[in-house]
């Protein structure tokens, strides 16, 4: 218990230094450990969650832009069918329509300023076998330029070539999933043999892994020529998607605008609301993108955050009840000289000191749940300097927040009543 030194007269009394206030708050707190360690727990378990949670968001966040920007560079996409009628959410048909041909494609390179390369597309899904191997897989018919407007690189072989595709060559490159679901370890697909829709596709070439999931897994795919998917599985000369890559970030405005005017007057449509197809900024989509796992991880917080507060009122309620506890040791403190100031500034050091050790723990705690979460989860997280400085910042203002009021109700403890408490 702090008792304030006496000088050369006996009602002179020094305030409590920084060294006292720390001592005090070090006896107090470890007079009862249990309580103060389960009232530490629960800031532990507030700031690591939020840590953790941010950590989580912020990962998914880059996680899915760099998903994004794998598809290519300063890429604009365009897809056949309706655009969004009055009073209706989805479009009709988009990217199923017939409304984009090779001539349309042929007609933004020759006319469009600011193109680097355009790659028209016709996908589809179909059953693959290969010497008794099958899946399932998409098939997209591509020219030459695929691989530079998507960023394809080649590991193996070569790429489709403008030859093989006004010949309407039977030649396939697959990509490094589908070569494993075909072909038995060891054996090097190029120049074995696959079956499209009962037609015998010679392999060329394997692309590098790129990474994906599910119907997105640019791994998990196979190329054809253009002409010979329009040929053979569709019969008929007609595109899924339109892809141009654009010279630089800042013509892709001016390409989307260029684009869809010249396509409404190929088109003969003069309305652009009633256009047959729809134009993509790779940027929006990031853009878009972004803004959703924001608010993905905004909620995250919010939701980790509750036990924050959870902690703070157990801080409170602890606070409370060593006030009770303290009453006849603030009573004798007040009548031996010590001030409001002095009450109150010890027990809102106590308070403050059992957040801010929360809080350090509770940093330690989140990003070690990150890095658990990112090497045994699957799940990437990110860990940046933002959460772990609103960590400290939160643990200080709970403590502040939390502790004022105890703090305050010692400090207004009449001496005598304090000293007459049982």
């Amino acid at each position: 218990m702090y008792l304030p030194e006496c000088t050369s007269s006996p009602f002179k009394l020094t305030f409590m230094t920084t060294k006292d206030i720390f001592h005090e708050t070090y006896s107090a707190l470890s007079a009862n450990k249990v309580r103060s360690g389960l009232t530490i727990l629960g800031i532990v378990i507030g700031i690591g969650s939020v840590i953790a949670m941010i950590s989580i968001g912020q990962g998914a966040q880059g996680s899915i832009q760099s998903s994004i920007q794998s598809i290519g560079s300063n890429l604009i996409m365009v897809m056949p069918g309706a655009q969004r009628s009055p009073g209706y959410q989805v479009s009709a048909g988009r990217g199923s329509s017939r409304t984009l041909t090779n001539e349309d494609a042929a007609a933004v390179i020759a006319n469009v300023a600011n193109v680097t390369a355009v790659a028209p597309q016709l996908s589809g899904r179909y059953q693959i076998t290969a010497k008794g191997t099958n899946t399932n897989t998409s098939v997209d018919g591509v020219t030459s330029s695929y691989p530079q407007v998507r960023d394809v690189q080649i590991g193996e072989g070569s790429f489709i070539t403008d030859q093989q595709n006004t010949s309407l060559s039977k030649v396939a490159v697959i990509g490094p999933t589908v070569a494993s679901d075909l072909f038995a370890t060891g054996t090097d697909p190029v120049g074995q043999t696959i079956n499209i829709k009962n037609l015998q596709f010679k392999v060329v070439g394997v692309t590098l892994a790129k990474g994906g999931s599910g119907f997105n897994n640019q791994d998990d795919m196979i190329y054809v020529p253009i002409m010979s998917a329009q040929r053979y599985f569709a019969g008929a000369d007609y595109l899924s998607e339109l892809d141009i890559e654009a010279a630089d970030q800042s013509s892709m405005t001016q390409v989307q605008n260029d684009v869809t005017s010249l396509l409404l007057s190929r088109h003969n449509i003069s309305d652009p609301t009633l256009a047959d197809f729809s134009t993509l900024n790779q940027a929006d989509i990031v853009a878009a993108a972004s803004s959703v796992t924001s608010t993905f991880t905004i909620l995250l917080a919010a939701v980790a955050g509750i036990s924050l507060v959870v902690g703070g009122i157990g801080i409170m309620n602890m606070m409370l009840t060593t006030v009770t506890e303290r009453t006849r040791e603030i009573g004798l403190r007040k009548a031996i000289g010590a001030k409001k100031k002095d009450i109150s500034t010890q027990f809102l050091a106590e308070a403050v000191m059992l957040t801010f050790v929360g809080g350090v723990v509770g940093i330690l705690l989140g990003i070690g749940i990150a890095y658990g979460i990112s090497s045994f989860g699957g799940i990437k997280t990110a860990i940046t300097w933002q959460p772990i400085a609103l960590g400290f910042g939160v643990s200080a203002v709970i403590g502040i927040v939390f502790g004022y009021y105890p703090a305050q109700r010692a400090a207004r403890l009449n001496p005598i009543e304090a000293l007459r408490y049982e």
